[in-house]
């Protein structure tokens, strides 16, 4: 019996999220006694997910699936898991995952449950506690399949060290060909992505204006921190589209958010709400963000953040 996890890549290297699921999974299997499988595709550094309790590693390397199409995916981890006899999968909460898990799900009659946010409540049956309403409420599923998938919310369980020798296995395609044709892939540019950032610096229309966004820039460089910004922000062509954060942008769930000048639209909080530690610097102390932010300041972000900006690097000087 075994647990499989779908170990993320982009450009040959492994994603920080795959080592969450790693580590998730090895408590799933430590407590078991099931094996840990990873299975990824055209990775060059799987020896890494070893350290994380990965028992063996099947990889696919394959030019036709350099880039990501759910039915093709879909189709091989269901061959994986088929013969390895596993009971569970474990995917991640990215949009390629959640693309993937209902294609997978009907590929091998297995239940599905998103957002999960931590380790089975109860192993007979198995039972899992999920987020649910934009994370304001919490969801108990039990599965009733033989087969079950378990989504586990991004930056909800983290990441643990627990070495394992790792056997590595190269397999050949079930299924190379695809009807949908991957014409071109645009990637924001950028030194972090949301997605992987464990710090977040987001901006509002308290700015004023694009040409006062070295703000945020400045902040998030010095953090080491991806930007974002609000949906305002984005629909008036102050920041790209792949910025927007919120319930109709990208969700974070990054250790640290930090908003400025963003007044906390109830779309933009439910899109924020999973991250673990949130700030808000507004002038405004009655913006609906101070209710949901675990720290506030309440002042003129032109003043606190470029004092904020040589504190932190006073801090990291020493």
């Amino acid at each position: 019996m075994s647990i499989i996890i779908y170990a993320e890549s982009e450009n040959g290297k492994i994603k920080k999220l795959a080592y969450e699921l790693a580590s998730y999974g090895r408590a799933i299997a430590d407590k078991m006694n099931f094996e840990l499988i990873a299975v990824t595709f055209n990775l060059e550094e799987e020896e890494s997910l070893g350290k994380y309790g990965i028992e063996k590693v099947i990889k696919f390397n394959e030019q036709s699936i350099s880039n990501f199409t759910a039915a093709q995916y879909a189709d091989n981890i269901a061959s994986v898991a088929k013969e390895n006899k596993a009971k569970i999968v474990i995917l991640s909460s990215s949009s390629n995952a959640k693309y993937l898990a209902p294609k997978l799900s009907i590929n091998m009659s297995a239940g599905y449950a998103s957002n999960v946010i931590g380790l089975p409540e109860n192993y007979e049956p198995l039972t899992v506690k999920r987020s649910c309403f934009t994370n304001k409420a919490f969801n108990i599923s039990s599965f009733k399949n033989e087969v079950n998938i378990i989504g586990l919310s991004n930056n909800s369980y983290g990441v643990k060290e627990n070495q394992k020798t790792t056997e590595i296995i190269e397999r050949d395609l079930i299924s190379k060909e695809s009807t949908l044709k991957v014409l071109k892939v645009e990637k924001a540019a950028g030194e972090v992505t949301i997605a992987d950032a464990d710090i977040v610096v987001s901006g509002g229309r308290g700015l004023k204006g694009p040409e006062n966004w070295h703000l945020i820039e400045d902040l998030a460089n010095t953090l080491g921190a991806a930007t974002a910004c609000s949906k305002p922000v984005s629909d008036l062509g102050w920041r790209p589209h792949s910025e927007h954060v919120g319930q109709t942008g990208k969700p974070v769930a990054s250790n640290l958010y930090i908003a400025i000048g963003v007044s906390g639209a109830i779309q933009h909080l439910a899109g924020v709400n999973s991250s673990k530690v949130k700030v808000v610097i507004n002038n405004d102390p009655d913006a609906p963000f101070f209710k949901a932010a675990d720290y506030g300041v309440i002042g003129d972000a032109f003043e606190v953040v470029p004092k904020l900006i040589k504190k932190l690097k006073e801090f990291k000087s020493k």
